[in-house]
C-alpha cells in the first residue's frame, strides 16, 4: 500500500511540476507545425494549468513518417525480444521512480482524487508495463500439422505504425493497456492522449525516450479529435488503430478506416453496466460495498462502472439501506486531499451532461447535488425502464435502481442494453451465478464482487462496448500482430517424381 502524504505535501509538488507542453516526435519535444496551443485546465478550480501543442494533421504526417522509418529499419521491430524487454522493464522503474509526480500530475489534469492516483492508477500502469515486458520472450510461435514433405509455421509479426487513442478517464493506465503490448510486439506508435489529458502522456514519452526506446517508435500527438484523432484514423500509412472512448466516436474510426486503407481497427467503447443481486445473495452489507465501488470509484468516470443496480424485491430494502450507508463514506471535495473519493469530473462540459441527468423524475435516494465541476454520488429509484438515466451511459456517479421479481426476469434486464462491456451478479447459489454469468450478454462477468478481472485476463465488450480485440492477457497482443503462413516444401527431385 502506497504511503500517502498530506493535502499540503501534495499541494506543495504540485506548485514545483515542470509541465510538458509540446507534442514528442522522433524522440524530441516539438511545439505543433501550425503554432497552435490549447489550454488544459484543472477541472477542480477552473484554473489554466499550461498551454499545450494543439497538432493537425501535418503534425500526424510529419510523425508516421518518423515512425515507419523506425519500423522499417528495424531500429525497434527487429530488436532482440529480450533487449526490448529490458527496455520495457527500465520504463516502468522510470515511471516507479516518478510516481509522486505523475500521481500528482495525473490527479491535476482530470480531476481525479490523488488516492485512486497513488493507490491504483500509478502501480497499475507500472504492473501492466512490466507484465508485458515479461511476456515479450514467452509468447511461443507454431508449427501446424503438414506432410513429411513439408513444414508449416505460423509466426506472429509486428502489425506496423499503430495509432493509439485514449479515453480521459484512465490517461495513465490506458496508455501503459495500449502500449504494452504495442511496443511489445516491435510496433512504433503514435498516440494521441485525449484533449482533456495530455500531459502524464507527454510525460512519460519523456522517460520512455529515456529508458532506451528508439527515437521515432514512441510519439505523442496532443489535439483534438477532428485535428489529430480523424487524421490518424485516415492515414494511408497507419497499419491500425486502436481505440479507447465513447461509441459514437468508435464509429467513426470504422468509417475513417473503411474510406482510407482499411487499417485494422479495435474498439473498447461504452457500457451500461448492471449489478444483478438475488434474493439469497449473502452478506449484504460486503454486495453493498461492492455496489458503491462499482458505482462511484473514479466518480464514475469508467466505461464498466455499475450503473444499474438490478435487485429482487425481497431484498432490495434491506440492502439500499447499506448501499446508501456505505455511499455516506466516500467523501467529495479537493483531489488533493487524501481523504477525499471522488474528486471532479474532467470538464466543464462533461459536468453539465452528468448534471442533466439530475433533474426532475426519478426519486432521489441519495446525493443529486451538482456545483462547480462536483457531483455528488447519487442514487435514483426508478420504474420506468425506458427512462434516460437507465438506458443511456452517464459517465459520472449516478447509480440507477430497477426493482425485479424474479432471476428470468433479472437477467432479461440486464441484457436490455445496446452495450455489453462488463457486469456483476450476487447470489449464493453457485448454479444461478453460473447460469446468470453465461446468459448476460458482456465481456466481463464477476460473481459476487465487482471488477473487471487482472492484468491476465482479456476486458472489452460484446455488442456496441467493443469491436475487433482485446485489451489485457495475452489477448492484447492480438492487435497489434500479424499472422503469418510460412510453407517450407521439403521435398527433392525423386519425392517429386514419385508423387
Amino acid at each position: 500500500m502506497t504511503d500517502l502524504l498530506t493535502t499540503e505535501e501534495y499541494k506543495a509538488i504540485a506548485a514545483g511540476l515542470s509541465l510538458p507542453t509540446q507534442a514528442f516526435i522522433d524522440g524530441h519535444f516539438c511545439p505543433a507545425k501550425s503554432g497552435k496551443t490549447f489550454d488544459t485546465v484543472n477541472p477542480a478550480t477552473g484554473k489554466v494549468l499550461a498551454k499545450v501543442a494543439a497538432c493537425g494533421a501535418a503534425d500526424v504526417d510529419f510523425a508516421v513518417g518518423k515512425a515507419r522509418d523506425a519500423f522499417e529499419d528495424g531500429r525497434w521491430s527487429r530488436l532482440h525480444p529480450r533487449a526490448r524487454k529490458e527496455v520495457l522493464i527500465r520504463l516502468a522503474k522510470l515511471i516507479q521512480r516518478n510516481a509522486r509526480e505523475l500521481a500528482v500530475m495525473e490527479s491535476l489534469d482530470s480531476g481525479k482524487t490523488i488516492f485512486d492516483c497513488e493507490t491504483v492508477d500509478v502501480p497499475e500502469t507500472v504492473h501492466c508495463l512490466t507484465w508485458h515486458a515479461e511476456l515479450i520472450d514467452k509468447i511461443y510461435d507454431q508449427v501446424a500439422p503438414a506432410s513429411d514433405n513439408h513444414i508449416a509455421m505460423v509466426v506472429r509479426e509486428a502489425v506496423g505504425v499503430v495509432g493509439l487513442a485514449l479515453p480521459w478517464n484512465f490517461p495513465l493506465l490506458m496508455l501503459a493497456w495500449k502500449i504494452g503490448p504495442a511496443l511489445a510486439a516491435g510496433c512504433s506508435v503514435i498516440v494521441k492522449p485525449a484533449q482533456e489529458t495530455s500531459l502524464t502522456t507527454l510525460r512519460v514519452a519523456e522517460l520512455a525516450m529515456e529508458a532506451g526506446i528508439p527515437a521515432g517508435v514512441f510519439n505523442v500527438l496532443p489535439g483534438g479529435g477532428a485535428e489529430v484523432g480523424e487524421p490518424i484514423g485516415r492515414h494511408m500509412d497507419i497499419d491500425a488503430v486502436s481505440f479507447t472512448g465513447s461509441t459514437a466516436t468508435g464509429r467513426r474510426f470504422l468509417t475513417y478506416a473503411a474510406e482510407s486503407n482499411m487499417k485494422e481497427v479495435t474498439l473498447e467503447m461504452g457500457g451500461k453496466n448492471p449489478a444483478v443481486v438475488l434474493d439469497d445473495a449473502e452478506n449484504l452489507d460486503r454486495v453493498a460495498a461492492h455496489v458503491v465501488n462499482g458505482a462511484f470509484w473514479n466518480m464514475g468516470e469508467n466505461c464498466s462502472a455499475t450503473s444499474r443496480l438490478i435487485v429482487q424485491r425481497g431484498v432490495k430494502d434491506a440492502l439500499l439501506e447499506r448501499i446508501v450507508a456505505h455511499a455516506r463514506e466516500w467523501p467529495m471535495g479537493d483531489p488533493l486531499n487524501p481523504e477525499n473519493r471522488v474528486g471532479a469530473l474532467v470538464s466543464r462540459a462533461h459536468f453539465d451532461k452528468v448534471a442533466g441527468y439530475l433533474g426532475k423524475g426519478p426519486k432521489v435516494l441519495l446525493g443529486g447535488g451538482a456545483k462547480d465541476g462536483f457531483v455528488e454520488p447519487t442514487i435514483l429509484d426508478i420504474a420506468d425502464r425506458s427512462a434516460k438515466q437507465v438506458r443511456e451511459e452517464i459517465f459520472g456517479p449516478v447509480l440507477s435502481v430497477l426493482t425485479v421479481e424474479n432471476f428470468d426476469e433479472a437477467i432479461a434486464l440486464a441484457n436490455d442494453s445496446e452495450y455489453g462491456l462488463a457486469a456483476s451478479i450476487f447470489t449464493a447459489n453457485v448454479k444461478r451465478a453460473i447460469r446468470g454469468a453465461r446468459a448476460i450478454r458482456a465481456g466481463t462477468v464477476t460473481v459476487n464482487s465487482f471488477g473487471e478481472g487482472d492484468i491476465s485476463t482479456p476486458f472489452g465488450g460484446f455488442k456496441q462496448s467493443g469491436f475487433g480485440g482485446r485489451d489485457n492477457g495475452i489477448h492484447a497482443h492480438d492487435q497489434y500482430t500479424q499472422l503469418k503462413t510460412i510453407w517450407v516444401d521439403l521435398a527433392d527431385d525423386a519425392d517429386e517424381a514419385v508423387s
